[in-house]
């Protein structure tokens, strides 16, 4: 993660074409793949990457720098909102009903046992809404109740959906066979 001073932004702010551009070439990858967490199709996170980027430019005067790190989280921000919104336009945010719940058993540590990478392939091919809350929750660190929110879904639906994310993935990691330490495939 990118840290920035309070002078760079001010650069930034003050329409410093030179800062400008450093900020969208340093921030652009990570982002984009941020949008692809939630959006696996290339083209359509590319286009989710450019608007939030885009919008960060237009509020970059509103910003305030609060620390090293303040605008790189704001800008995140940014960026996890509008693939939502995309989602949310697309009609593709299908989620399950919450009624089985108890009969999903808690999981192994086989998940904690897979490199991060390996790992973000596996949720990019689960289905949207077990995919959206799980990076919600376990990456971006929101609370089921601020997920429920955001998505306009029950906190009972989005803890669903998490507990469902982790089934499939340990049953794509075992029906894979990848139940050992290390790289996938090996």
């Amino acid at each position: 993660m990118k840290y920035f001073t309070a002078e760079f932004v001010k650069l930034c702010k003050n329409g410093d074409r030179k800062a400008q551009r450093e900020l969208f070439e340093t921030l652009y990858a990570s982002m984009f793949r941020i949008s692809q967490r939630y959006i696996p199709r290339h083209a359509e996170a590319e286009d989710c990457t450019m608007r939030a980027l885009m919008r960060m430019f237009k509020r970059l005067p509103e910003f305030k720098f609060t620390g090293e790190y303040s605008l790189f989280m704001w800008i995140k921000k940014m960026v996890v909102n509008e693939t939502l919104m995309e989602l949310r336009k697309k009609n593709s945010f299908y989620l399950m009903t919450e009624e089985t719940i108890a009969e999903i058993p808690d999981q192994s540590d086989i998940l904690q046992q897979l490199h991060a990478e390996e790992l973000v392939e596996l949720i990019t091919q689960l289905p949207t809404g077990y995919r959206t809350v799980l990076n919600l929750f376990v990456v971006e660190g929101y609370a089921h109740k601020e997920i429920a929110e955001m998505l306009g879904i029950t906190e009972s639906t989005s803890k669903t959906q998490y507990q469902k994310a982790k089934a499939r993935l340990k049953k794509m990691v075992e029906q894979h066979g990848w139940r050992s330490y290390g790289k996938l495939g090996e």
